[in-house]
C-alpha cells in the first residue's frame, strides 16, 4: 500500500473515547479514498493525523513504505511532503493566482517556479487567471485555484478537508466529477473528507464509512451500497428502511418471507441457521419496492419528495410498518392514497433483529 493505517488511536484530552478508535485501511498509488459519516465521527481528526497535525496515541502511518507516525517515530507536518485542501480554500487576498499557486514553490529557481505554475494551473483548466485576484473567481474557480496550489509542489499524497461544502449544492457533485479528473490526470494519491454521499461515490475509488471514531466499512460504492457490513453503514447509506422477516428453507429454495410478500430466487441469502428461528431484520432500499398497481400489497403514501426525475415515496403497509420508495414523477399520487407495491429485491441485506 502507498498510504497504510494500522489500528490508528487518537485520543483527545479529558474525552472518555478516543477521536479515532484502531483504524486501519490502505491506498495504492493514484487511489483516491473518501472518510464519510456524520459530524464528530473522527473522519477529519484522522485526515490530521495523516497529515501530522495531530500526535497518534497508538498504531502507525506509513507513507510510500516510510513510517510517518508509529510508536516514538512522528514526522513533523513539513517533512512529510503532503498537500492540503482546507474547506475555505485559505488563499491569499492581497495575492493575485499566479503568486498563490507559487506560494509553497520558493525552494525551486525563479523560471521553474513558474512553470510548475504554469503546469499546475493547466491542469485544473485555470491557465487564463495567473493575474487575477481570488474575489474575482467564483467559488468553484477558486476551489480549483487551492488544488493546483496544493498539487504544484508535487505532494506524495493529497489530504482535502470538506472541500465542496462552500459551495452550491447544484455545483458539488459536478466539481466532484471534475477534481476527480484532475487528480486522475495528475496521478495523484488522495484522501478526501466529506459527509455528502453523493461527492464520496463521484470521486472515490475507496469510500470509508466512520460512526464514533471507528471504520465500519472500507470498499467501493458498490458494496457499501448492496454489501454493508454494519447495520450502521446499511442505514447510513442511501435511503431504505429495516423490516422484520422469516427465512426458511422449502426444498432447494431459500424464501425470505415479508410483509410484502414472499422474496426467492434472491442473490446471496442466508440460510435460515444464521438466525435464531431464522429471524432477522431485512434491509429495504428505495429501489428494492416497485409501484405496481396489480400488485396484491398496499400501502399508504405518508410522505413524498419530489426529485424531478421521481419522487421518493414514504409508505405505510397495513401492517404498520413504512417503506421507501423511487417512483417516476409521472406517477403523482396524493398523500393519504393508497398504491400498490411489490419488493423486487435483488441482494438480501439482513441483520441480528432488534
Amino acid at each position: 500500500m502507498f498510504l497504510d493505517l494500522s489500528h490508528l488511536v487518537v485520543h483527545y484530552a479529558g474525552r472518555s473515547r478516543p477521536a479515532v478508535d484502531g483504524v486501519s485501511l490502505g491506498l495504492l498509488a493514484g487511489e483516491i479514498g473518501v472518510l464519510i459519516g456524520p459530524s464528530g465521527c473522527g473522519k477529519t481528526t484522522l485526515l490530521r493525523a495523516v497529515a501530522g497535525l495531530e500526535r497518534a496515541q497508538a498504531g502507525s502511518i506509513s507513507l510510500a513504505h516510510e513510517t510517518v507516525s508509529g510508536g516514538k517515530v512522528h514526522m513533523p507536518a513539513e517533512n512529510r511532503r503532503i498537500g492540503m485542501v482546507f474547506q475555505d480554500y485559505a488563499l491569499f487576498p492581497h495575492l493575485d493566482v499566479g503568486h498563490n499557486v507559487a506560494f509553497g514553490l520558493t525552494h525551486l529557481k525563479p523560471q521553474e517556479r513558474q512553470q510548475r505554475v504554469e503546469e499546475a494551473l493547466d491542469l485544473v483548466g485555470l491557465g487564463n487567471v495567473q493575474k487575477r485576484f481570488p474575489h474575482e473567481l467564483s467559488g468553484g474557480q477558486q476551489q480549483r485555484v487551492a488544488l493546483a496550489r496544493a498539487l504544484a509542489p508535487k505532494p506524495r499524497l493529497l489530504l482535502l478537508d470538506e472541500p465542496f461544502s462552500n459551495l452550491d449544492v447544484d455545483l458539488r457533485e459536478r466539481l466532484a466529477h471534475e477534481v476527480r479528473g484532475i487528480l486522475k490526470q495528475a496521478g495523484a494519491t488522495a484522501l478526501l473528507v466529506t459527509h455528502d454521499q453523493l461527492e464520496a461515490f463521484a470521486i472515490g475509488d475507496r469510500i470509508g464509512v466512520m460512526h464514533e471514531g471507528r471504520l465500519h466499512q472500507w470498499e467501493d460504492a458498490y458494496a457499501l451500497y448492496h454489501r454493508p457490513a454494519s447495520r450502521f453503514v446499511a442505514d447510513f447509506i442511501g435511503h431504505g428502511v429495516f423490516t422484520r422477516a422469516h427465512i426458511t428453507q422449502q426444498g432447494d429454495d431459500v424464501v425470505v418471507h415479508t410483509a410484502l410478500g414472499d422474496l426467492s430466487d434472491v442473490l446471496e441469502c442466508p440460510l435460515p441457521g444464521a438466525y435464531a428461528d431464522g429471524v432477522c431484520d431485512l434491509l429495504l432500499r428505495a429501489d428494492d419496492i416497485v409501484h405496481d398497481d396489480a400488485a396484491p400489497v398496499k400501502a399508504q403514501i405518508l410522505r413524498k419528495a419530489f426529485r424531478g426525475s421521481e419522487f421518493l415515496y414514504t409508505l405505510q403497509l397495513q401492517t404498520g410498518e413504512t417503506v421507501m420508495a423511487h417512483v417516476p414523477s409521472h406517477h403523482d399520487h396524493a398523500l393519504g392514497e393508497w398504491i400498490g407495491i411489490r419488493a423486487e429485491v435483488d441482494h438480501v441485506v439482513t441483520f441480528q433483529p432488534e
